[in-house]
């Protein structure tokens, strides 16, 4: 095995964390030693939890091993204090002589920070290992960090006909299969966002029901005013946020909110107002659009229609297809 295979572990690794390390980043950390053996593994469990670094070494059997090995992290170190110790200072204390990283993190406290603490005490640092893969498994915390914004995902289902449902009516679109798929994607992100409509017409609880994770956090743009208080949003006990978009443009609300909050990703699930709402504004990094092509509605609401959008993927769900964009 050689620096890539070993940085593609780390990835499996962070993988794990997927559900419950935002806002935090998605991260794990390989130590081999110098016979190329793989001598200890670890991951970011969790927010607020240990870091993958320290659970790495704290698996190694034989701590002396440290000395001679190799630690393999996908995101710089850390070298600042937040819930956790740096793990720049772990490191150095347990003299690992070289550590290889997948990428600078573009966190203002790190930024490169970490990496030249290493070197400064003559560590053999190497970056850029499998760069793209590790950009791509934290992409959401990349985007907060870099552009102040949220990683905002569309998702939407509509009929063969190109309906998003019917008018001023609950619309059974999805699969089980999928219905069960998009909890999971629910269960990856920090928040959910739908209009205020969409709130009346569907009545949805936007939780994880069919799937172990985290329920996201709700967002509703209007006014709680506006709404019947029997709906499951105002009565289930999970928490709801209401947000009316003043500046429909430029979306400052929904930018502040998240940096107060510290939301790094937001799953938009509807309705097409809003939905299109976020396109026309260029305010999306990914869309996943799910159709039923067994399924045909006749007459309806119009499903969104994308602009400047390039077809990343395509998946089976069923009797759906599954088409992601990218931006």
């Amino acid at each position: 095995m050689n620096d890539a295979d070993y940085m593609l572990r780390c990835l499996e690794l962070a993988e794990k964390g997927k559900f419950y390390t935002a806002p935090n980043p998605r991260v794990g950390c390989v130590i081999v030693s110098q016979n190329k053996q793989i001598i200890g593994e670890g991951y970011h469990e969790r927010f607020g939890g240990a870091h993958a670094e320290v659970n790495a070494m704290q698996s190694v059997r034989n701590t002396d091993d440290l000395q001679n090995s190799t630690l393999y992290v996908n995101l710089e170190p850390c070298s600042h204090h937040g819930k956790t110790p740096p793990c720049t200072s772990l490191i150095i204390e347990k003299y690992i002589p070289r550590v290889v990283i997948g990428m600078k993190d573009p966190h203002k406290k790190v930024m490169g920070d970490g990496i030249q603490r290493l070197m400064d005490v003559g560590i053999d640092v190497k970056v850029g290992v499998e760069e793209k893969a590790c950009r791509e498994i934290n992409k959401r915390f990349i985007c907060f960090h870099e552009t102040g914004r949220p990683y905002v995902i569309l998702k939407w289902a509509e009929s063969n006909d190109g309906l998003i449902g019917k008018l001023n009516e609950r619309t059974a679109i999805t699969s089980e299969q999928t219905n069960k798929l998009i909890h999971q994607w629910r269960a990856e992100e920090q928040a959910i966002l739908i209009g205020k409509n969409t709130a009346v017409i569907d009545n949805p609880s936007l939780t994880v029901r069919y799937v172990e994770g985290r329920n996201p956090l709700r967002i509703v743009l209007g006014t709680e005013a506006s709404l019947p208080k029997s709906l499951n949003l105002l009565t289930d006990g999970n928490p709801t946020y209401f947000l009316p978009l003043h500046n429909d443009s430029g979306f400052d609300e929904l930018t502040t909110f998240c940096q107060t909050h510290q939301i790094i990703s937001i799953l938009v699930e509807g309705g097409a107002f809003t939905l299109q709402k976020f396109i026309d504004a260029g305010w999306w990094h990914e869309a996943r659009v799910i159709r039923n092509h067994k399924l045909s509605l006749e007459n309806g609401v119009q499903a969104p229609v994308l602009s400047d959008a390039i077809l990343n993927d395509v998946i089976q769900s069923g009797d759906d297809i599954i088409r992601i964009y990218r931006l």
